[in-house]
């Protein structure tokens, strides 16, 4: 008996030393062939999608009291109209939006809040991306924008923040704030702008109707589908890219770069309109999960020190980044080569060459932008937030500008 314990124990012993040496010998293979690390993908964002879909605003609203973010044009008017006739009189309509929304501005706006009698249930934001971060603002602020400001400066005090759902209702094909739970903030004053960040700014609800898009003008919709466009490229060179935002970006991607100048040509067109903005939609559920790259955050002091609008500003330096990740390998070079072709040099070429069918250009003197401000752009841009995004490198970017003619800064400087 003695013989068959020890027996045992030796077996037992022998099976252990295997299990272990084969769980050793995996997890070293593992890192030798570069198993892919665990990536998660999350949106809570509730889509509807559909022509006529703001008929169905009264029906989601579903008696809660509202407030109602918008616009005070014409058509907006119309609308408001029938959404009060429809789910009853707002709470309190704020109705003038700035395309980037200040926090001098949405400091008063916020104020107004307090003027009900009571806090709005739910928040209806009818209109673009200003509208809808807007509409983000209010309900974190809940009456007191300082708190939100002070958030913004210092990082502290999130948890006094408020939340108010929010149904997000986008008339332009460009921002994906709609499937998205941060707002940019401007600081025209002091030329700053900031992200307010938050789980809960996740709209409850967005409703895409496209509908809704017919009769907006060239300009809007040429900066709107570019915007969309840079969401949706800028999720890709990004170090938070996982495969699911990955199939995203190449859908939105793909459709804009080949539905955008037939929609420019055609405003009326009811079935482009909606093909971009679904493509619009695919770009925001990207970069929801990412956050935006370097692209974004070389636009930022351009459009506030030169005017340029954010869509072109984004978008512009989008061959030069293109050209700088070349080689990059992984599912990330894949979805570049699904849009571009495999020859992504040649790919950049083509970007550049479509920028250029829409009328503008890919050098920062083409938008006015004088060649010593680049480098501190440049600098600022791979230091910030959404610089770090990017899993290129400020010297292989530098390395494709100056290769392609987009600057003639001093390099030395």
């Amino acid at each position: 008996m003695h013989q068959l314990v020890v027996m045992f124990e030796i077996i037992n012993l022998i099976y252990r030393y295997f299990s272990d040496t084969l769980f050793h010998e995996t997890v070293m293979r593992a890192k030798v062939i570069g198993m892919k690390k665990m990536w998660s993908y999350n949106n809570p964002v509730r889509i509807l999608f559909g022509n006529d879909g703001f008929a169905s605003i009264a029906s989601l609203i579903d008696g809660r009291t509202y407030a109602l973010v918008t616009y005070p044009d014409a058509p907006f008017q119309t609308l408001t109209e029938y959404l009060t006739e429809a789910a009853g009189k707002p709470l309190i309509v704020v109705n003038d939006i700035a395309p980037n929304p200040d926090c001098m501005l949405l400091s008063e706006q916020s104020a107004r809040f307090n003027s009900v009698t009571s806090r709005p249930e739910v928040i209806v934001a009818l209109g673009g991306g200003s509208v809808i971060d807007s509409a983000k603002v209010f309900a974190a602020a809940a009456g007191d924008f300082g708190k939100v400001l002070r958030h913004l400066e210092t990082g502290s005090g999130g948890s006094g923040l408020s939340a108010i759902p929010i149904i997000a209702v986008p008339t332009t094909a460009g921002t994906g704030s709609e499937v998205t739970s941060w707002a940019t903030v401007w600081d025209e004053q002091r030329g700053l702008k900031f992200s307010l960040v938050r789980d809960n700014l996740y709209p409850e609800i967005a409703v895409i109707d496209p509908t809704l898009m017919l009769g907006k003008p060239y300009g809007l919709t040429l900066a709107t589908g570019l915007d969309a466009l840079s969401h949706s490229i800028e999720s890709i060179w990004n170090i938070n890219a996982n495969p699911v935002s990955a199939r995203h970006a190449v859908a939105a991607a793909s459709t804009i770069l080949a539905d955008l100048p037939k929609l420019l040509r055609d405003l009326g067109n009811l079935d482009l309109r909606n093909r971009i903005a679904e493509a619009s939609l695919n770009a925001g559920l990207a970069f929801s999960n990412t956050k935006t790259a370097i692209a974004h955050n070389l636009s930022y002091p351009i459009t506030l020190g030169w005017g340029v609008q954010h869509g072109i500003a984004c978008s512009f330096a989008l061959p030069t980044v293109l050209r700088s990740v070349i080689g990059v390998g992984g599912f990330r070079e894949t979805a570049l080569k699904q849009i571009f072709g495999e020859d992504l040099g040649h790919g950049a070429d083509n970007l550049t060459d479509f920028l250029a069918s829409l009328g503008f250009g890919h050098r920062f003197a083409d938008h006015s932008i004088p060649d010593a401000a680049c480098i501190k752009i440049i600098d600022e841009a791979f230091n910030g937030e959404r610089g770090k995004n990017f899993i290129g490198s400020k010297e292989s970017f530098l390395k494709a500008a100056t290769q392609s003619g987009v600057f003639n800064c001093n390099l030395n400087n």
